[in-house]
């Protein structure tokens, strides 16, 4: 079920009806409802694959309980890694078996050996890496003593399958989530509205503003022997807006939807795009994951409390596993670490360290933002020539792009507003380009935004249902 679905559309005010419904003295069977609309959320893919969630919650609430029981810390130690080893092994079977299997077929081919691997033929389940990664970090927690352990599985449940965020984050903080779950909640005006207003501007990120630029990015990287030099760089110039536009989309309508409930989850992005170094990129840059990695990967290698040489080390694994973690292919190891090598560059030369103004701040977030759009080819590519290819063709392959002048006319009005908005949150322009945050939360104003927001959507929206981005991750 697509949040931009009509289903979904159905689904969800239906789910907050009879959530507040249900007295909010009634803490457990509000949970027991969400818990089986998260699930049947869940099943509408694919029924089957709901048994994966399952087990990847049983494994790690067990795994926590045992963590919990034992004192001897050799104990607790053997329940966290085969709550890490049961898991991984799942998300590899489904996700990494067959790109291990051929490259080692490849490999062995290469020395003139040969030799024959069963082909897994099961489907990539939706959401397997997000609601495992959030599993695992409860596990983890645990472990380190920095959470308490949750005795009542139907709520711990809940928590690993709160479906606004399952399918694509964020991915929540035990410390967070849980006990969000322990409280009542009542129904709060204010909260909702606010609720609602992201989950609008998150539909108009992603159908008017990603959606849009899709047309045209996918047109281009799925034929490149159709197009010239000049689509492929703005095919690389439109794509970081589309996958933005796609992911911070999701996030946003998860949020909001988790916002109207009552819930309040992290932030996913900090306005990305206007970052003047990587570093500070991947700062605002789908921080639910960049911080689980800093927190479960970096820190435990060592982080900055190593020599020189092995925070380069520390910072290159956990980007090429932060790349893999994207997908079983090696344009995403690629982009991993062509990122864990920028940010290697910029630790080298201290930048970042310090805030820029001016003229200064301009040359920095321009080097930062041409480096990230030239990464993020890597990351849309399907294969390392393709990537090549397009690397090679805008500065080889000149001539005219392909244009369709009514799409780039709603793309450019789409990325001015954003980066409008954008700049505004920054206080890098005037109060007066845009509404009061007093006027802007007005009864009238609101609503009336919130109908011309959706107006807008209606009128410019790619409304075919597509696909989030990350839903492949």
């Amino acid at each position: 079920m697509l949040f931009n679905s009509i289903p979904f559309l159905l689904f969800f005010p239906t789910i907050c009806g009879l959530y507040y419904c249900i007295p909010a003295d009634w803490v457990r069977l509000r949970n027991i409802f969400l818990l089986v609309a998260s699930y049947y959320f869940y099943m509408s893919w694919q029924p089957v694959y709901s048994l994966l969630l399952l087990t990847s919650t049983a494994v790690t609430y067990l795994a926590a309980l045992g963590i919990d029981y034992y004192r001897d810390r050799r104990k607790q130690k053997v329940c966290l890694v085969a709550s890490l080893v049961l898991n991984l092994s799942i998300l590899f079977l489904f996700k990494y078996y067959n790109f291990l299997a051929s490259n080692i077929v490849d490999a062995l081919t290469f020395m003139g050996l040969r030799l024959e691997m069963p082909v897994s033929k099961l489907l990539l389940p939706v959401g397997i890496s997000f609601y495992t990664f959030q599993a695992l970090g409860y596990s983890i927690d645990v472990y380190r003593g920095t959470t308490r352990v949750e005795r009542d599985f139907l709520t711990y449940a809940l928590f690993v399958s709160f479906f606004p965020q399952l399918v694509a984050g964020p991915i929540e903080r035990s410390n967070n989530l849980l006990p969000q779950f322990r409280g009542k909640r009542t129904f709060d005006y204010e909260s909702a509205m606010q609720g609602v207003r992201m989950m609008v501007w998150g539909y108009f990120l992603k159908l008017v503003l990603a959606d849009r630029c899709g047309t045209y990015v996918d047109a281009v990287f799925s034929s490149l022997d159709k197009h010239n030099g000049g689509s492929y760089l703005i095919a690389s110039l439109l794509f970081p807006f589309q996958i933005y536009g796609d992911f911070a989309g999701y996030s946003l309508i998860a949020i909001g939807a988790a916002r109207i409930l009552g819930f309040r989850l992290m932030d996913n992005f900090r306005r990305p795009y206007l970052s003047c170094s990587v570093g500070e990129f991947w700062h605002r840059w789908h921080i639910s994951l960049s911080t689980w990695f800093k927190d479960y990967v970096y820190i435990p290698l060592g982080g900055n409390r190593v020599g020189r040489l092995r925070q380069y080390f520390n910072l290159m694994v956990t980007f090429v596993v932060s790349g893999l973690w994207h997908g079983a292919n090696w344009t995403f190891v690629c982009w991993g670490a062509l990122h864990g090598a920028l940010l290697c560059v910029e630790k080298a030369l201290g930048i970042g360290r310090r805030e820029y103004h001016g003229l200064s701040r301009f040359l920095h977030w321009s080097v930062t933002f041409i480096l990230v759009c030239l990464a993020w080819i890597f990351f849309r590519a399907d294969t390392l020539s393709d990537a090549c290819t397009i690397f090679t063709g805008i500065f080889t392959k000149l001539g005219v792009p392909f244009v369709k002048a009514s799409d780039f006319g709603i793309i450019a009005l789409s990325i001015g507003l954003l980066l409008l908005i954008a700049l505004r949150q920054e206080n890098l322009v005037p109060q007066k380009t845009l509404p009061s945050n007093r006027l802007g939360t007005s009864s009238f104003l609101s609503f009336f935004a919130i109908a011309l927001m959706i107006a807008i959507i209606i009128l410019f929206g790619v409304l075919d249902s597509s696909q989030f981005i990350y839903f492949q991750f």
